[in-house]
């Protein structure tokens, strides 16, 4: 389960779909739980919960398509939970576009950012020479200081660019949560697998209605 921004969704989705998650609505500093039936959570930050399902720490997981896009792991998705929804996008200063001048005096276009695989990606598909650094911080910093030309980075409301007086140039990909699952847990255990898949497909599919 990923801690921070998709923890109560996910506990949302799951107790609607069923499943006793009552145990992470406070879980304190506790990394691994067990609810009252003998389902064991693990918690840990989003960028690692595709590696923990990968390894077969946990049979299934919930994830950001940021992540799994990102870190590349060989699971298995299952379900487009559609909540949890941001977009990975190229940001620039508000203004003209100071890309094509880096292009264009450099050769390059410097990005930080927390996802370099994207950037590469995004940067590959336009044509474009790219340097990346890596940051872990405050990505936004990197553009206001003149570290960067721009950020490649996950944006949700958009206020924190505004914020700091930077605006989207393009979309690179939309993210939304995924149900995801490790490959030899769905061979060993796909019916209890795909009676879950299908108990969240409802309440997904109830949400889209309404």
């Amino acid at each position: 389960m990923p801690r921070g921004a998709l923890l109560d969704g996910s506990v949302d989705l799951l107790e609607r779909a069923g499943v006793d998650a009552a145990v992470l609505r406070d879980p304190g500093r506790r990394l691994a739980l067990e609810a009252p039936d003998g389902t064991a959570f693990i918690t840990t930050r989003p960028s690692d919960v595709a590696t923990y399902v990968e390894a077969g720490a946990a049979d299934v997981g919930i994830a950001g398509r940021d992540v799994l896009l990102e870190y590349g792991a060989d699971v298995y998705e299952l379900l487009d939970l559609r909540f949890g929804g941001c977009r990975m996008s190229y940001c620039t200063k508000a203004g003209p576009d100071p890309t094509p001048e880096a292009v264009e005096r450099l050769g390059v276009v410097r990005v930080a950012t927390k996802y370099p695989r994207a950037a590469h990606g995004y940067f590959a598909g336009v044509g474009r020479q790219v340097e990346v650094v890596k940051v872990n911080g405050s990505v936004e910093l990197a553009a206001l200081v003149g570290l960067a030309t721009g950020i490649v980075d996950l944006v949700a409301t958009g206020t924190t660019l505004r914020e700091n007086g930077l605006v989207e140039r393009d979309v690179i990909f939309e993210s939304t949560a995924r149900l995801i699952a490790n490959r030899a847990s769905y061979t060993l255990r796909a019916e209890e697998i795909d009676a879950m898949v299908a108990s969240m497909r409802a309440v997904v599919d109830e949400g889209v209605g309404e």
